[in-house]
């Protein structure tokens, strides 16, 4: 139900949104959760939840836009550390082990130190900072798939190279690739935000979601919903990924068995 509710808000905000996310209203600025304003309003009187609703295309647009960036970033460094000659292979694995070993949000923050704070910078910069960390999953797959049987098997035919890593090798290894995507959306959106929270992620007046945190934060202790909002989507959002995650993966491992 979420995950349409989210597909409705990305496509059509304004089927579920109820007033102009944008609109002015100081006279009703600050009020807590009502009827009229099922979220509260923000210190310029904007209603909350039309806010919410309209911030959904683009926070998901970076979570699905940064995992794609992570996926793409991790499938190219994995199976260089995987496949490539031993030499190549050597330093492709020791540069990953490098990344690998940063913070998670270090690599982010210096790409958006140098780029700028931006949406675009936002999705690349998290996109870096979670390949590291599924680039080594991927070569695991990879190495694991290369040692079995049907491509031992493959080899005593006399298939090529290229055949065998094309046929056999990548699509048994890369096939758990659908269920990490989904896991790195939810991952993806809440590195997104904590980076709109500290102020170099996407500008106001957007209604991404962290931006939404860090507009809020000010007013934490007057009008506590501005924060505690934003935050349970986030965390609804991202458990959410995680479920359809795991249930791919749990289909997947069926369908292997």
């Amino acid at each position: 139900l979420l995950a349409v509710l989210l597909a409705v808000a990305a496509i059509a905000p304004q089927v579920l949104a109820t007033h102009d996310p944008y609109a002015l209203d100081y006279a009703h600025a600050l009020q807590g959760p009502s009827w009229l304003h099922w979220f509260g309003t923000d210190e310029s009187g904007r209603d909350l939840y039309s806010r919410v609703i309209y911030g959904a295309r683009e926070s998901l647009l970076i979570g699905l836009g940064a995992a794609g960036v992570g996926i793409v970033l991790s499938l190219i460094l994995g199976s260089l550390a995987a496949l490539a000659i031993k030499p190549a292979a050597v330093v492709v694995d020791r540069f990953v082990g490098v990344m690998f070993a940063f913070p998670a949000l270090l690599l982010p923050l210096l790409l958006i130190a140098i780029a700028g704070p931006s949406a675009l910078t936002e999705i690349f910069a998290v996109g870096l900072g979670t390949a590291p960390g599924y680039a080594r999953m991927i070569r695991g797959q990879i190495l694991a798939a290369k040692n079995s049987g049907y491509v031992e098997a493959a080899t005593a035919l006399g298939h090529s190279r290229a055949r065998i890593i094309g046929a056999h090798i990548l699509p048994n290894a890369l096939r758990p690739l659908v269920a990490v995507f989904a896991l790195s959306v939810g991952q993806s959106i809440v590195w997104a935000s904590s980076l709109s929270f500290l102020g170099l992620g996407v500008a106001p007046p957007s209604s991404e979601w962290g931006a939404l945190l860090d507009a809020g934060r000010g007013y934490i202790t007057q009008a506590g919903w501005l924060e505690v909002v934003p935050g349970l989507v986030i965390v609804a959002v991202a458990l959410a990924a995680t479920t359809i995650g795991r249930h791919l993966q749990a289909h997947l491992e069926k369908g292997e068995k």
